[in-house]
């Protein structure tokens, strides 16, 4: 009687490889919802939001379908979590014109704001310094020639919205390993800061690093509205992922674990 195959055996057999890519810049915005004046981001990469990345990448129209990327199912990893950033807006016509309201009138002809209103404030979030790892497994026809459409894109990329430009490197890797093997193994892609704060802040250089993740479950106990039906401006639709929330431990890759901030390791001449 042959032995079970393990989960790599069997994605490997069914012909699925994993895309790893690095999501890192100055800002992102991950926005799931917007009312009027106000435009937020989640605190990770929306599926919508990669997905619409790699439509770029390869050049599609954003009045075509997503087809048979929702094949992908994805996981995303917390390397970096960024802070929040607001930045503040006032909107007015150049013309010296009130400006419009929601409302229109039986024309089809958007109304005046009643009293004349001039000035209008927005509010838009991003997160700065942000880098997440994301992991998106698939058939393997379909994954390669995403990583090359990422390595060669039809389209500038942006992380959310357009002016979120990406810093390189953008594509890691395709990996036969399935999509939670990858999001356990991947290297830290934390920044030398983020690295040094770990430091200040655990008063050491610990071994290991704890991250969150969240990834593609149909059995996972929460969902998310970010599956896109459509790209076209006029007409998004989404749909809900289940998903699931965990953690991995990564090495830090400091060359003396556990050796306080100031270098002195106690451990040293034990040998550890």
């Amino acid at each position: 009687m042959n032995p079970p195959k393990t989960g790599t055996e069997a994605e490997a057999e069914a012909g699925q490889v994993t895309l790893v890519l690095r999501l890192g810049g100055p800002l992102q915005s991950w926005g799931d919802r917007s009312v009027f004046n106000r435009r937020d981001t989640r605190p990770e990469p929306t599926k919508s939001g990669v997905l619409g990345l790699l439509a770029a990448a390869a050049g599609r129209d954003r009045e075509e379908p997503p087809g048979e990327l929702l094949q992908l199912r994805m996981g995303v990893r917390v390397d970096q979590p960024g802070t929040l950033l607001r930045d503040y807006h006032t909107v007015s016509d150049y013309r010296g014109r009130p400006l419009p309201q929601a409302g229109v009138s039986a024309k089809g002809v958007q109304k005046l704001t009643s009293p004349a209103k001039h000035t209008h404030i927005t509010q838009r979030f991003y997160l700065q310094d942000a880098i997440f790892l994301a992991a998106l497994q698939g058939p393997a026809p379909l994954v390669q020639a995403l990583a090359e459409a990422v390595r060669h894109p039809a389209f500038p990329l942006a992380l959310g919205r357009r002016s979120c430009v990406p810093t390189q490197p953008l594509f890691l890797a395709v990996r036969e390993e399935p999509l939670e093997e990858v999001l356990r193994t991947e290297p830290w892609q934390a920044g030398q800061s983020a690295k040094d704060l770990l430091v200040r802040t655990r008063r050491a250089r610990p071994a290991t690093v704890d991250l969150p993740v969240t990834l593609d479950d149909p059995d996972g106990p929460d969902s998310l509205n970010d599956v896109p039906q459509s790209f076209a401006p006029r007409t998004r639709r989404f749909v809900s992922r289940r998903i699931r929330h965990t953690w991995v431990s990564l090495p830090t890759g400091f060359p003396h674990p556990d050796a306080a901030a100031d270098g002195h390791d106690p451990f040293a001449l034990l040998g550890w």
